[in-house]
């Protein structure tokens, strides 16, 4: 546990300095190209919809399970030459599953468009970062759209793959950024989806249980911190977090629209088709701006906060 505390700590200073380099091969790009050949060859072999429920299960042991043993296997070849080489390897891999600078950098790009005035520019920067339609929105949901990503991927790509580094180092947070990947392109509830995509969309809220209840505590701790409200943020919590039609991207949501002291949630549209999602917290003032800024504050922070408890833990556990 000790070597992987260090190695997180090693992997969270790669992503800030430089994130996810265009020229380096990405592993959940790859991973995203495996899984659309498997939904191909599925989707060719089987043809009725009850079987589709069945084959949907292949989803997360295949491309979950692949991931964990590639890794393994990756790592296993890499010892046998060098152990500082395995261990430069397992740093960088653990830093692929993680994004805060990626995170951080587009919802700030979103709010500069919005300083500038420049909301064409504002609304597709919005629209790389989210699956909603961005083409008419006004400033104040062009924020909530930035605030509501930042806050719902504090859990997806913080936290939970550094949970999982702690627990089995690169392959098991590696296999929880491919569950994770596998949620985001099939597992939707629609006519398409709603039986391939099911194992995958469960398996993911399994594995993200725990680190969104962690993430909860954390985003409170740093609002102590930056001296937001706490309190509000854990009422939010409690009453809001259970709306979401997630089991666990409620949590940090609800958190921070407390910790704001704005609402978040509402109508949004999706190909032109509007999508109601609950609303979370008090709109005790409108959304602005700034609070982009506020949100990736929240997040660096509680990320940070993050590391160095692991860090400790690493520590402790050799003592």
């Amino acid at each position: 546990m000790f070597t992987n505390c260090i190695c997180i700590g090693l992997a969270y200073i790669v992503d800030r300095l430089i994130g996810d380099p265009r020229v380096l091969p990405h592993p959940v790009i790859m991973i995203g190209k495996c899984i659309a050949l498997l939904e191909k060859i599925i989707r060719r072999l089987v043809v009725q919809e009850r079987m589709l429920k069945l084959a949907g299960i292949l989803f997360p042991l295949l491309i979950g399970g692949g991931a964990f043993f590639v890794v393994t296997f990756l790592l296993d070849i890499l010892r046998l030459w060098s152990g500082w080489l395995a261990f430069a390897a397992e740093v960088w891999i653990v830093s692929t599953t993680i994004a805060v600078k990626g995170l951080g950098d587009a919802a700030m790009e979103v709010y500069r468009h919005l300083q500038n005035g420049d909301f064409p520019k504002a609304r597709h920067s919005l629209g790389m970062i989210v699956g909603r339609d961005t083409a008419d929105l006004d400033e104040s949901e062009i924020s909530r759209g930035a605030v509501e990503t930042v806050a719902e991927n504090i859990v997806d790509a913080i936290i939970s793959p550094l949970f999982f580094a702690l627990i089995g180092g690169a392959p098991l947070a590696m296999a929880y950024r491919a569950v994770n990947t596998l949620d985001s392109m099939v597992g939707y509830k629609n006519e398409a989806y709603r039986n391939l995509g099911w194992a995958s969309a469960r398996m993911d809220d399994v594995m993200n249980y725990i680190p969104a209840r962690l993430t909860g505590v954390l985003i409170m701790v740093t609002c102590f911190f930056m001296r937001l409200n706490v309190r509000r943020a854990w009422t939010m919590i409690r009453r809001d977090a259970k709306l979401h039609p997630s089991p666990n991207s409620g949590i940090p949501e609800a958190a921070v629209a407390g910790a704001l002291d704005i609402q978040l949630g509402g109508t949004n549209f999706y190909q032109g088709i509007p999508s109601h999602r609950a609303k979370m917290g008090e709109p005790l003032r409108l959304i602005q701006k700034q609070d982009i800024i506020l949100t990736v504050r929240i997040m660096n922070i509680a990320a940070t906060i993050c590391v160095a408890v692991l860090c400790v833990i690493g520590v402790l556990f050799v003592i």
